[in-house]
């Protein structure tokens, strides 16, 4: 049992742990994949350094800061966040972790797939959610997009209650399982009428569906909050001033909550985001 969960380990990931930490509150930092931070080549428009510091350097000086201050960190992908009956947060990782408090700082990490008629079937047969939307599609066939562990989650979630269901890698590598029916080849274009109706794959062949989840790459802020029944914004997180979600104890911060996407306002956020979990804490005597 943690005092407080956070999902990403970028500027407002581990500004939100420091200050909590600092509160003498157990924290866990959970991170999987590529930060976008980490894809910036310099950063010359933070305050501090003059002449400037690389992305990567800036992510892994911050990681290590947590680490010292006794923060756990942790390199496991985030596949599930459920709210349990005692009103903590279960976080289904390499474990299961609890959190009196959550904080979701992982950017906004939706992919929309690069296909053609993908943006023409947006909620029209396709959806990001499996948990939010399967319910539509029982004992129909439906595929989920993707080769990675976030894909497979999704497919769990489906599997009771569709009739028949497809894994879709679009041309990358199948996952390790032999649970559902993969297909490995290149998709070109996704077609319909009113509601999607099929996939057309590069060898000219096609397959015929009711509905496509997409669950590339990994799980993204909205998309836990989506599950957990948090508000959104479009595909932000939505947050009042202090970072709080509607829901009791369950806290945004940085790029997931969208506005200005830079590193300063997301060590803001972050800093917010630790004070208000910290105050959560106290005032519901957790």
């Amino acid at each position: 049992m943690y005092d407080v969960i956070i999902i990403g380990a970028g500027p407002a990931g581990i500004s939100a742990s420091l200050y909590a930490k600092r509160a003498n509150k157990s924290v866990l930092v959970l991170y999987h994949g590529e930060s976008q931070l980490e894809k910036a080549h310099m950063i010359e428009n933070y305050y501090g350094f003059e002449g400037g510091i690389s992305g990567t350097e800036l992510y892994e000086n911050g990681i290590k800061q947590a680490r010292a201050l006794g923060v756990e960190v942790k390199n496991e992908e985030a596949l599930h966040i459920k709210l349990n009956g005692d009103m903590n947060y279960e976080v289904i990782a390499d474990e299961v972790y609890v959190g009196k408090s959550l904080i979701l700082s992982t950017g906004n990490k939706k992919i929309k797939p690069n296909i053609k008629g993908a943006d023409t079937f947006e909620g029209k047969g396709i959806s990001y959610c499996a948990i939010c939307d399967g319910f539509f599609y029982r004992g129909k066939t439906v595929a989920v997009l993707g080769n990675g562990d976030y894909a497979l989650s999704e497919a769990g979630d489906l599997e009771n209650i569709v009739e028949k269901l497809y894994i879709l890698t679009d041309g990358l590598e199948a996952p390790e399982t032999d649970k559902y029916e993969i297909i490995t080849k290149k998709i070109t274009e996704i077609k319909g009428e009113i509601k999607i109706g099929s996939v057309e794959f590069e060898d000219g062949s096609s397959l015929t569906l009711d509905g496509l989840f997409v669950a590339q790459g990994v799980a993204g802020g909205a998309d836990f909050a989506k599950k957990l029944g948090a508000a959104l914004n479009g595909d932000n997180i939505r947050v009042d001033e202090n970072m709080k979600t509607n829901l009791p104890g369950l806290f945004a911060c940085g790029d997931t909550t969208g506005g200005l996407l830079q590193v300063s306002k997301a060590v803001y956020d972050g800093a917010q985001a630790g004070l208000s979990a910290v105050k959560f804490l106290k005032e519901s005597n957790k």
